[in-house]
């Protein structure tokens, strides 16, 4: 048979149904359209910026000053190279941009200015997608929500972040500082070492002398070996301790490696050559007024406080409500459907919002109290560090300008009257052995004074003090005493000598390396 014909007014109505089709189509992907336009919109803001807390440039600003010279593009700069003739300055240098401490503490204050950024940011929108199925998608709403904390918690949350960004500064300038003075501390061990093996070996000479006028005496008969063979005891104890202070060398180089940053698989450095003293560029008066204006520790307890002062700000803003906004559309409604929606919390524990304030307040009453603590802990350890760095000064000013002299003299008169048989071997012996400690008391005290001097200097640019107070450092009075310990006693040899006579404290800074007398303590004891 042949194909039906649909009559015409068949036709009219297919096509007029398919338009009808074609209509409903667009008008259901229209909202698809709309959002998905909505999406790139939110997409192309991902690159948006917010708006700066106040001291936040400030950080930003700061921070790229010291990174243009402490880690420019982020990368370790050119270390200088070191040799013997390099001066101080350039083995400080080196410490500074080498030393791990100190590059540590540059990160973590750079990683407290980039919170900033992120306390003071609102959160990100969300894009949301819900659909429902029963035999066929009945419902499809995708959507976009977007939370704002109340009013003032950004920029109250940025407040608190950007003073304790300042805390973060200053750890890193104390770090600096500190990591100086471990350089300066090992330097001047090493160099003062070297004087106490040089004396030791000029009394060991000296011992050799007297050896040979007591053997020529016993060979004719006016002295008996009994002085020959102290003579060789006092060498053999003698020897034994130069060769425990050449042993001691060891750790120091170790120190001096660790201080300046340099892993124990590279080679040791060199040490300078040439001695350079501390200059302390303030007034002794002005010591604790600059010490107080520059501490470091100080000045990260006052950041602190001020960050203490925000956070209660930002208590205080927890009775503000948050709010969230959100827009959806259903896509297979037609025609479409829309809902907005939103939310808003209710602060509704009041003794929750109290116990905030409370809380933050009582943080910033803590820190002003470390203040005060820290003002009056910084005004003993300047005195007790001027204390140590006057007395040296006093001790080393007599010790030149009139004991060794005078002892030098008293040793050549008593040679003079051994040779004469006016006195006894002992008597020469003893008097050697005060010029002897006189020595190692000048090398002592010139130690100790570069020591106060290094660590007064690196106070008053902002260094915390090293150990903090009396317990911090071996306060002792080491007057000068020469007794007469020869008949029994040993020869008190450089490697246990304290302050002035041999017998103190090594009136060290706190939380140094260990005083040469306790490296040698497998030596001869006193």
């Amino acid at each position: 048979m042949p194909p039906s014909r649909a009559c015409p007014g068949e036709l009219t109505a297919k096509r007029l149904q398919q338009a009808m089709n074609g209509t409903v189509k667009s008008i259901q992907f229209r909202p698809y359209w709309l959002l998905g336009a909505f999406a790139a919109a939110v997409f192309l803001l991902v690159g948006c910026k917010g708006v700066p807390v106040k001291g936040e440039r400030e950080a930003r600003r700061h921070l790229a000053e010291v990174a243009g010279t402490y880690r420019p593009k982020g990368l370790k700069p050119t270390l200088p190279t070191l040799t013997a003739n390099s001066t101080l300055g350039e083995f400080l240098t080196y410490a500074l941009l080498n030393q791990p401490k100190v590059e540590a503490a540059y990160f973590d204050w750079l990683a407290s200015v980039e919170r900033i950024t992120v306390e003071r940011s609102l959160p990100d929108p969300q894009l949301s997608f819900q659909m429902d199925v029963q035999d066929v998608v009945t419902s499809l709403m995708p959507g976009l929500m977007v939370s704002f904390p109340g009013m003032g918690k950004l920029r109250a949350a940025g407040a608190v972040a950007a003073a304790a960004s300042q805390s973060g500064y200053f750890a890193f300038k104390a770090a600096a500082l500190e990591s100086a003075y471990d350089v300066k501390r090992t330097y001047y061990r090493l160099y003062f070492l070297e004087e106490k093996i040089r004396v030791n070996r000029k009394i060991l000479g000296l011992l050799q002398e007297l050896e040979r006028l007591a053997r020529s005496r016993n060979e004719v008969g006016k002295a008996t070996l009994q002085d020959v063979l102290r003579a060789q005891i006092e060498q053999e104890r003698l020897r034994n301790e130069i060769l425990n202070l050449d042993d001691s060398c060891s750790p120091l180089l170790a120190q001096w490696k660790a201080a300046l940053g340099i892993e124990p698989s590279e080679p040791t450095p060199p040490v300078p050559a040439r001695f350079e003293s501390t200059p302390l560029d303030v007034a002794a008066d002005e010591w604790l007024e600059q010490a107080l204006t520059a501490n470091t520790r100080l000045k990260a307890m006052a950041a602190d406080v001020h960050a203490a002062e925000a956070a209660i700000r930002l208590a205080y803003k927890a009775r503000m409500p948050d709010t969230s906004v959100g827009f959806m559309a259903d896509a297979k409604m037609s025609p479409v459907l829309y809902r907005p929606w939103g939310t808003v919390s209710i602060p509704l524990w009041g003794d929750k919002l109290a116990a905030q304030v409370a809380e933050a307040q009582a943080n910033k009453r803590a820190g002003e109290a470390r203040l005060t603590a820290g003002q009056i802990g910084l005004a003993v350890d300047v005195a007790e560090r001027a204390f140590v760095y006057r007395e040296t000064t006093r001790n080393l000013n007599v010790l030149e300008k009139a004991l060794l002299p005078k002892q030098r003299q008293s040793l050549e008169v008593a040679r003079s009257a051994y040779l004469a048989g006016q006195v006894d071997f002992l008597d020469v012996t003893e008097t050697e052995q005060t010029l002897l400690r006189f020595n190692l008391d000048e090398v002592e005290a010139r130690t100790q004074r570069e020591l106060s001097l290094a660590e007064l200097s690196l106070i008053t640019q902002g260094m915390p003090p090293s150990g903090g107070g009396a317990t911090g450092m071996e306060i002792t009075s080491p007057g000068i005493r020469a007794g007469k310990n020869m008949g029994g006693s040993t020869m008190g040899g450089g490697a246990s000598s304290g302050g002035m006579g041999s017998t103190g404290g090594t009136m060290l800074p706190g939380n140094s390396a260990p005083p040469l007398e306790k490296m040698n303590q497998g030596g001869m004891s006193r």
